[in-house]
Parts: structure tokens; sequence; C-alpha cells
């Protein structure tokens, strides 16, 4: 059997704004960006404040060639890609996807409206890389790379969002963020992604608590999380998009209760490096 490896680092691992200070130093305070290696193929999903340390760590271990999917396009997962240093290397290429705006504005446009005055001091024409913007609507499934196929679905957050469903190499890991659950359902287009996933990374901004008075804001919890992934048969649960005033100390604490309901979850944290060790050939 060929065994070759599906990594995820976490670049960012906050929502709404980054954060920083001793109380934040552990689980970081970049928001939302996440790296996946399949095998050669590097992809990434969303450009928050993240993408800017992702961008000086592709160059320096020699990818040149990648994706970025967005899930949709509030500041805390765009504000990164100005400061995403490849985009102004010629010898880089990046293809660029996005589906929340389907039929209301394509990626390209997404992109130019946002790197441009007085919103950024240039247009998006000083980009040296080549940039290929491609659309698609929520349900596609995407093949960008060999062997390598993403499922997507529309996900409830004001605006539109996509959820992302990675499969290669025998193994599953979905990115399930920004999302806003109905109380006491599951959300079915949320179990289709993370059915028999080897991990979910799941939107836990709030605790239920927290829900009562966060209704319509978009997001959702832990205990959330945790009944998905159980109904799920998911293996691992990411903890992500924390609350930008959630401390060290406090997510240490969330973690745990986690922990005691779930055994695969864990609160992500900014530099945070897993590896899905599997075979192109295992059958799931």
């Amino acid at each position: 059997m060929d065994y070759e490896v599906f990594l995820v680092r976490f670049w960012g691992v906050r929502g709404s704004t980054p954060v920083s200070g001793p109380e934040f130093s552990r689980y970081g305070g970049n928001t939302s960006c996440i790296e996946m290696r399949c095998g050669k193929h590097t992809l990434l999903f969303d450009a928050g404040s993240g993408l800017r340390p992702a961008g000086a760590a592709l160059p320096a271990s020699g990818v040149t060639d990648f994706d970025l999917f967005f899930t949709h396009c509030h500041y805390d997962h765009i504000i990164g890609l100005p400061f995403f240093a490849p985009i102004y290397d010629r010898s880089v290429k990046l293809t660029l996807w996005s589906g929340h705006l389907a039929g209301r504005m394509t990626t390209r446009q997404m992109v130019d409206e946002f790197m441009r005055p007085p919103w950024f001091p240039v247009k998006l024409e000083i980009c040296k890389a080549s940039l290929d913007c491609r659309d698609f609507v929520s349900g596609d499934v995407l093949r960008p790379r060999e062997g390598v196929v993403v499922r997507t679905g529309s996900l409830i957050h004001p605006g539109g969002c996509i959820g992302y469903r990675v499969e290669w190499g025998g193994r599953v890991v979905a990115v399930i963020t920004d999302t806003e659950h109905e109380p006491d359902k599951l959300d079915q287009a949320v179990l289709a992604l993370i059915e028999d996933a080897d991990l979910v990374i799941y939107d836990c901004t709030y605790t239920d608590q927290e829900m009562k008075r966060r209704r319509g804001n978009g997001h959702s919890t832990w205990q959330q999380g945790v009944k998905l992934c159980e109904a799920a048969g998911a293996r691992r649960l990411a903890l992500f998009h924390h609350d930008p005033t959630r401390t060290d100390e406090q997510l240490d604490e969330i973690e745990q209760l986690a922990k005691d309901r779930f055994a695969g979850a864990f609160a992500a944290r900014d530099g945070q490096t897993l590896e899905f060790p599997g075979s192109l050939h295992k059958k799931r």
C-alpha cells in the first residue's frame, strides 16, 4: 500500500477580529486561515490575518502553485489577502475559489472590490503572481488538483457562507465555519459534509449559554459541534473561530469540557499541525 500524509496546519483560529496580548499567547490571535497539504498539493481555506505568516512559510517550503478557497468575505476571512507575500511574486500561481456570492458577484469582482482605494492603497493589478479566479455554486463538487475532491455546501450565516469537505488519500477533513444552528436541530447540510470525517473544523464561537443572547450572529457552539460529530461518526473535532475575547485560560476550560463529552475534541491553536497518514487505496 502507498502511504502518504494529509497534513492540516492552522495559521489563524480566531473569529471577528485579530487579537494580541499575553492572555492570547498560547492559542494565538490571528483570524481564519487553514492550510491543507494533500501530498504534493497545497490548499488554503480563508484569507484572514493568519494568511500573512502562511505567506512567509509557503515559499520557504518550495510551494509556488496552490489554491485558496473562501468560505465568505467578511473582514476576518479576507483581511490577510493584501499582505500575502506570494501574490506579489511572479513565480507564483494561485487559484482563488468562491461560491458564497454565486449570481451576485464573481470571485474576481470580490477581490478587486476589496483590494483598491480607499480600502487599500493600490489596486489588484499590482500583483505579479498568476491569479486564476474560479466561481462555483453551493453543492458543486470541485476537483482542483489530481486526486483531490472538494465537496461544497451552504452554511447559515449572514450574507452566505460555504462549508467544505476535502477528500484525498482515503482521508476526509471538513471546514465548517461560519454557521448558526437551529435549536435542537442538526443541520443536514453540515452532516453531509462531515460524515465519517477524520477531522471536523467547526465554528465554536459561543457556548450554549451564550447562544441564548447571540441568535442571528451566524455562529455556533462547541456543544453543537460535539452533537454533529457524534451523529456523523466523525473522529476529531477542532474547536475553531474562537471568540476574540476568549483568553487562553477560558479556552483551556472549554477544551476540557469538550474533551469530557467527545474524546477527539480539542481547541485549535495558531501554528498547530496535524498529520493523517493514509493510503490512496484505503477504502472508507
